[in-house]
């Protein structure tokens, strides 16, 4: 099935400017700085990377490399629901694998993509952390434990793409 390519959403360049100028020439406060602008905004928009680096006195590649490196800092916008299905060990033993296929029959999305109407963004995750409920998903910061296909048509079923 072709992927259909999704416009990236217009970027508020001015709000990002103004949250920059409260840290220009503080080399040290780039991971706060890329916190504040992915919090505020959703994410940090590749295209602001040299005005972070010039606000800073850094090598854009000095920029990108802290963005890259840490798994929390996201550069593609990501819907407004994260779901996290677990693939720890209890949870593929006790059936993880179909959880994660279902999840992702009805969003119509692969591990790491986001829906087009921006509503989901799905993940994997090593472990949740509630093994005695395996399996497991989560939808934001609301665990789901026990999870079967009945219960995973009743969370995502109105999501159901064709």
């Amino acid at each position: 099935m072709p992927t259909k390519e999704k416009k990236a959403p217009r970027v508020n360049l001015k709000k990002i400017d103004k949250i920059i100028a409260g840290y220009r020439g503080k080399r040290w406060t780039l991971i706060p700085l890329v916190q504040e602008i992915q919090e505020k905004v959703g994410y940090i928009p590749p295209q602001v990377i040299p005005n972070i680096a010039n606000a800073l006195k850094v090598f854009p590649s000095q920029v990108q490399g802290v963005v890259s490196f840490y798994a929390q800092l996201y550069t593609e916008p990501r819907g407004k629901n994260i779901v996290r299905v677990c693939r720890g060990t209890a949870c593929h033993v006790r059936g993880g694998k179909s959880i994660l296929k279902l999840t992702k029959e009805y969003l119509g999305i692969e591990e790491g993509q986001t829906t087009e109407d921006m509503q989901y963004t799905l993940e994997t995750v090593a472990c949740i952390g509630v093994c005695s409920l395996a399996p497991n998903l989560m939808i934001n910061k609301e665990t789901f434990g026990n999870m079967n296909p009945k219960k995973v048509a009743a969370l995502f079923g109105g999501a159901k793409k064709e």
